[in-house]
């Protein structure tokens, strides 16, 4: 069921929506500090109200669509952790329509309405392949990660123009986040996040990520497509790109296990 390259691997990547630590101090005449430039970069990513978007990843090996899928996402802060909670639907193709995933901390639940139940997934599971690209996309990294300041670059964005860069090193704080370290570059000028490198506990490259495409969404400046890109095997990208953004009420019932079988879309 979860072998790499499988549909469970491809329904999982939209997760999480659509991501305050101690930092090392920051530099004299009050430039922000690392902790602070990712803060920042996590508020272009996330609005600060619930809302519901629509995401549709396309999956490409070298070179060549080999799948694609449509999902409708609820998302919703938590009140303490301000970490995402979402609620995601199937909606293409016809296959998976009306299954439903929740993510909600680092708990994540599958339900298909044809046997009825909901499965937990494993953090093993949820690292084969793709999976977990919601993650990559959407995850308050400040408050999972302790930032420092690895240097100021120029590096080519996913439009391949040349950008100004703060190089940011983000430390895991606790075992139970996906990723064990992440390297992350952040515009300099507009605290845009334009590329990540994520990684495992052994060093291993899991994917690289470039956010692009930014338009007005919800109030702000926010990126419409992620290009991920396989640690393993470079020539296996998707392609996520967001739509139907929308401000709506995301009720608590909706984010508990126990109503997935009830939830009916608005």
């Amino acid at each position: 069921m979860f072998e790499r390259g499988s549909r469970m691997n491809k329904i999982m990547r939209a997760l999480a929506c659509p991501v305050a630590l101690l930092a090392l101090a920051g530099p004299a005449h009050g430039a922000p500090t690392a902790q602070e430039i990712l803060a920042a970069s996590d508020a272009v990513r996330n609005p600060d109200k619930p809302f519901s978007l629509v995401s549709t990843l396309v999956e490409y090996r070298h070179g060549k669509e080999t799948g694609n899928m449509t999902l409708g996402i609820y998302a919703k802060a938590e009140a303490n952790s301000g970490q995402f909670r979402n609620l995601v639907r199937f909606i293409a193709p016809a296959r998976d329509a009306n299954k439903l995933m929740l993510k909600t901390g680092n708990d994540l639940w599958f339900y298909d309405p044809s046997s009825k139940a909901s499965i937990r997934m494993s953090p093993q599971q949820r690292l084969l392949g793709q999976a977990a690209n919601g993650d990559v996309v959407t995850a308050n990294l400040a408050r999972d990660y302790e930032a420092q300041l690895a240097g100021e670059e120029e590096i080519a964005d996913g439009d391949r123009k040349m950008r100004r860069c703060h190089k940011l090193a983000l430390a895991a704080r606790t075992d139970e986040v996906t990723y064990h370290r992440i390297e992350l570059w952040i515009d300099s000028a507009n605290n845009r996040p334009v590329k990540g490198r994520f990684y495992s506990e052994s060093g291993r490259l899991l994917k690289t990520a470039y956010y692009r495409h930014y338009e007005k969404q919800l109030g702000a400046e926010r990126p419409t497509e992620t290009v991920i890109i396989d640690g393993l095997d470079p020539n296996w990208v998707t392609v996520m790109r967001y739509s139907a953004w929308t401000w709506r009420d995301v009720p608590e019932a909706w984010l508990q296990r126990d109503f997935l079988p009830r939830f009916k879309p608005e």
